[in-house]
């Protein structure tokens, strides 16, 4: 099989396994979200995270049972005839906005190679009837309403410039990104913290925002949305994995990913 036969089946297999994720967390209800914290106050898992990421690895399974999975809730499932391919999985980014009913939330689907390197990524957000796609080396597209495009990527030299940015539950991470803040804002006007790193990294892409970064993401937070980014025309950060077959852990304290026009805007933004 080919380079392009394999990303495209790749392909395939994200979008109808993002797409049964979407699924589930279209059938939000209130009553049964049974929301619980994982790490501290605001991390929230819901019964929803776990059901839509059940959904996501039986539609993977299904369509290719030799392929490693690595999923935020259910962790890492190795093959025993591993084919070389991994994927990661975040079932519902942007929990909180979820449990509050903030439209910004989706989920996240990615595959990438034995050394590393990704090849497919699908973004589906039902609640603003979204879904964002690339594979590598074929474009960033979008499906909005029914309608596809490709994505233009950021905007080079546009004044009044908007960042995209989050923050950690954990607190000692919360105070440096706090200090990263200020460089990050070199050269732009605003800031939005929407809650959702895959869909602010999606929004680079579709030059909704012109940049994003965050220090201390996980790799399901960035997979999709990075390889989107970067397709459209975005320059991306990504931080090392200690193992690309095994999903992680990432190197502590570095930029987990930065998205800007091209390398040079990093320039004095951060130590990468």
């Amino acid at each position: 099989m080919s380079g392009t036969e394999i990303t495209d089946e790749l392909l395939e297999v994200a979008q109808a396994a993002a797409q049964a994720g979407a699924d589930v967390l279209s059938r939000r209800n209130a009553a049964e979200l049974n929301a619980i914290n994982k790490s501290g106050d605001g991390d929230w898992v819901t019964s929803f995270d776990i059901a839509a990421e059940e959904a996501v690895r039986g539609v993977i399974t299904a369509a290719r049972p030799d392929d490693a999975i690595t999923g935020e809730e259910l962790g890492t499932s190795l093959a025993e005839n591993f084919s070389g391919i991994r994927w990661s999985i975040d079932p519902l980014d942007g929990t909180t906005n979820f449990i509050r009913n903030i439209v910004y939330y989706c989920t996240s689907v990615a595959a990438c190679d034995a050394d590393g390197n990704w090849l497919a990524g699908v973004v589906n957000a039902p609640a603003l009837r979204r879904t964002y796609w690339a594979t590598r080396a074929g474009g960033a597209w979008l499906n909005e309403n029914g309608t596809t495009r490709r994505l233009p990527g950021p905007v080079l030299a546009r004044r009044g410039g908007i960042l995209g940015t989050g923050f950690s539950y954990d607190e000692e991470t919360r105070a440096e990104q706090v200090k990263d803040f200020l460089p990050m804002m070199k050269g732009l006007s605003d800031m939005r913290r929407l809650g959702s790193a895959a869909l602010d990294l999606c929004m680079v892409a579709d030059a909704t925002l012109d940049a994003y970064g965050e220090r201390g993401l996980n790799e399901h937070d960035w997979a999709a949305g990075a390889l989107i980014a970067e397709e459209s025309g975005a320059w991306v950060h990504r931080p090392k994995l200690a193992s690309p077959l095994d999903g992680g852990p990432s190197e502590p304290d570095r930029l987990a990913a930065w998205v800007a026009a091209s390398a040079t805007d990093l320039s004095g933004r951060f130590p990468i």
